[in-house]
């Protein structure tokens, strides 16, 4: 059974950070492409950050520039997302996404083109 869980995300403070862990079972990641989403209540999901197979090439939302960093370790099958300086509204259930097909780097976090996504974990960021 393909599977993609999540972890790291929790309560933290404005200016706080986290890191957030995507691994899959089941299926090796190398072979895909991985997005981080997240949803906050009452919006759309939206995109957060992508990531190609082999980490070369990435994407971030312009909300998140120079404060998330996305990077992989295929030898240990998992994605990270790397949070520093959060914000209240980074609050947000997060999910991360595998994508199979090959895509241009503006398209990278097109969310219709992921085929797996996790259960998601929440990341709160309150004083």
């Amino acid at each position: 059974q393909l599977q993609l869980v999540e972890s790291g995300g929790g309560l933290v403070q404005p200016g706080g950070s986290l890191r957030l862990s995507c691994t899959a079972s089941g299926f090796t990641l190398d072979a895909y492409s991985i997005g981080w989403f997240r949803q906050a209540p009452g919006k759309e999901r939206e995109g957060v950050s992508c990531i190609s197979r082999n980490g070369i090439s990435t994407k971030y939302a312009d909300s998140v520039k120079g404060r998330f960093t996305v990077s992989r370790d295929n030898a240990k099958n998992t994605v990270f997302l790397q949070m520093n300086s959060l914000k209240p509204e980074d609050t947000a259930v997060y999910y991360c996404a595998a994508r199979s097909r090959s895509t241009l780097v503006q398209d990278m976090c097109v969310i219709t083109l992921f085929d797996y996504w996790g259960q998601g974990t929440q990341v709160t960021v309150s004083s």
